[in-house]
């Protein structure tokens, strides 16, 4: 029993420390900001949905006016994608619904909207699916790093913009990888089986 009791004080404490740093260092990227960029990464942060919504449907666009299979296969695993961490951050939003930094810590700066719950950053796992299934779909590193620093930058905007906690930005992102990852692996599964059906 006692042993008990001092696991969940010792898990009590790393919850508050936690919790200390996460404000600690949105309050360093928040309240000290240059506030000069403001209107940058409020635009950063609203390219996001156009821009997961338009790369794959460009994609599997240029796949049908050129008639390429592969094109249009990689299209709808970056949609795949977009939709799956979609999907998924929702659902952790509504389970664990965690207040805004902005609702519990007055002196943080709302810049930008931010009406759902705070964790995980929706904006930063849907830059990260967008970013990790283009770089799986075109494994060049003129894609892969403008994707990442974009991402990377998405993620950054939502800590400026004072919606976001770093760790929402965190899990933010291990959600939208994750989510572009199982996709590219569940489509190429599938494409191996049909080529083995198809023989």
């Amino acid at each position: 029993m006692k042993q008990i009791l001092v696991f969940f004080l010792l898990l009590l404490s790393a919850a508050a420390y936690s919790q200390n740093l996460d404000i600690r260092i949105l309050r360093q990227i928040n309240e000290h900001r240059n506030v000069n960029l403001d209107g940058t990464f409020k635009t950063i942060s609203g390219s996001v949905s156009p821009i997961s919504i338009g790369a794959p449907i460009l994609i599997f666009g240029t796949g049908l006016i050129e008639k390429n299979q592969e094109l249009k296969q990689k299209g709808l695993m970056i949609g795949a994608s977009f939709l799956a961490t979609t999907v998924f951050a929702t659902t952790l939003k509504h389970a664990i619904n965690r207040a805004r930094p902005f609702e519990t810590y007055p002196d943080i700066q709302k810049l930008s909207a931010g009406g759902s719950s705070s964790f995980p950053s929706g904006h930063t796992s849907d830059a990260f699916s967008t970013a990790t299934s283009l770089s799986l779909a075109f494994p060049k590193w003129y894609v892969i790093a403008p994707s990442y620093v974009y991402a990377s930058a998405v993620g950054y905007s939502r800590m400026h913009l004072g919606v976001h906690y770093p760790s929402d930005v965190l899990a933010g992102a291990i959600v939208g990888a994750g989510s572009a990852f199982l996709c590219y692996k569940a489509q190429t599964w599938l494409n191996h089986r049909n080529r083995k059906n198809h023989k």
